[in-house]
């Protein structure tokens, strides 16, 4: 006991609680929640889709179980809890959470009513198409590689993608003291913006507008507030409202009104949407419904509501807007790790650091594509003059 009283230092809890607290805080924004702005990736998604490909588990190659994969990234790169990297694989997987899939999936992972995937050790997983080319040129040296947890393997810092993902399948987390929302967007445009802005780097946030107009998110649906739009675009921070693609169709014979919902707000629990709309009808609170029911199918979204033969559809889908999440609101927060620290960014900044990863991924492309012939024809001569001279002395 007495060995032990020897070692204890008093120390001022102020500014212990400010050390220790910080040193938490930076490892939650660095390690955690926020996406590198290069490749638009946290530091869990880089380290499975980096196990997915030592394993060979590519796009054009067999399905593994995904508890195959798992396993290695939480052996291997990530030492944390099964579920919570198991959790990020289905997200990447769901076509109605990302707007470009980064896992192609087999079985079941989930749905838009909010159904949970099946344990990992039933799906199957491999990379998707434009997951290959995140990773497209990464044994060229184009990237610095740095220690795993324990330093037995070494992963990459970042990846040397060709696709401006941040800004393509965007990005959400709560860090400590801040968080990120950034929408995502569609590659075509995305890509036009980048390539405006590699012919004229002055180019206004204007200019950026006319290759990328605003977000384009996996479950469709209308995007209102265009001036929330170019705020988030000037500035990093604005705000958009997302709201359902509706239709009111009427019967030819008796004039009943019908609504039909083909596409709903991004991250709306359809199951739960329509949970709220029969509650608020049982409640008296919206007038003029008569029926509900989901008609949707493997061939889309079909929701179906049923009105009163005195009501008047576009009234009753006015209120359905105002009180239910058939219509949403997106916080922009275009958050993201610049230099390894948080920083709130505009579209121009995003894609200028884009810009510039590229052009640095295809410099050190380029110097290794240079120089290892040569230094693999320098090492031929070396060899065959060995050669020659022990044959010579042997002689």
């Amino acid at each position: 006991m007495s060995d032990l009283a020897r070692e204890i230092t008093p120390v001022n809890i102020e500014e212990e609680l400010k050390s220790s607290y910080l040193d938490y805080a930076m490892s939650v924004i660095v390690g955690r929640a926020l996406p590198d702005v290069r490749d638009g990736l946290k530091p869990v998604h880089r380290r499975v889709l980096y196990a997915m490909n030592v394993l060979g588990n590519d796009w054009n190659k067999a399905y593994k179980k995904s508890a195959r994969v798992v396993g290695d990234v939480i052996g291997k790169y990530h030492p944390h809890g099964d579920t919570a990297v198991y959790d990020t694989i289905v997200r990447m997987a769901q076509p109605f959470s990302l707007r470009y899939m980064l896992v192609d999936g087999q079985g079941n992972f989930g749905s838009v009513d909010g159904d949970s995937a099946a344990a990992m050790r039933y799906t199957e997983i491999r990379m998707s198409k434009i997951a290959h080319e995140l990773m497209a040129d990464l044994e060229k040296e184009t990237v610095d590689f740095v220690d795993n947890y324990d330093g037995t393997e070494q992963i990459p810092d970042v990846m040397p993608t060709k696709i401006p993902n941040l800004l393509v399948n965007g990005s959400s987390g709560i860090a400590v003291g801040m968080a990120t929302n950034i929408p995502p967007h569609n590659l075509t445009e995305v890509i036009n913006g980048c390539l405006a802005y590699i012919d004229d780097e002055d180019i206004s946030i204007e200019g950026l507008m006319e290759h990328i107009p605003g977000p384009d998110f996996p479950t469709a649906a209308i995007i209102n507030g265009r001036r929330g739009i170019e705020e988030a675009y000037r500035t990093g921070r604005g705000k958009v409202y997302i709201r359902a693609r509706a239709e009111v169709e009427a019967d030819a014979k008796t004039g009943r009104e019908t609504i039909i919902v083909h596409e709903i707000p991004y991250q709306v629990n359809k199951a739960r949407l329509i949970e709220k709309i029969a509650e608020l009808v049982k409640d008296k609170r919206v007038e003029g419904i008569s029926a509900l029911r989901d008609e949707s199918d493997k061939d889309g979204m079909r929701i179906v509501i049923e009105v009163k033969r005195d009501a008047v559809g576009e009234v009753v889908l006015n209120n359905l807007y105002s009180q239910t999440q058939l219509q949403v609101s997106f916080g922009i927060n275009m958050v993201a790790l610049h230099h390894g620290q948080p920083k709130i960014m505009n579209l121009k900044d995003i894609i200028a650091a884009f810009v510039r990863h590229r052009r640095e991924v295809v410099t050190r492309r380029t110097i290794l594509n240079c120089v290892k012939p040569a230094t693999v024809r320098t090492s031929l001569k070396r060899w065959r003059l060995r050669w020659r001279t022990s044959i010579r002395s042997s002689n």
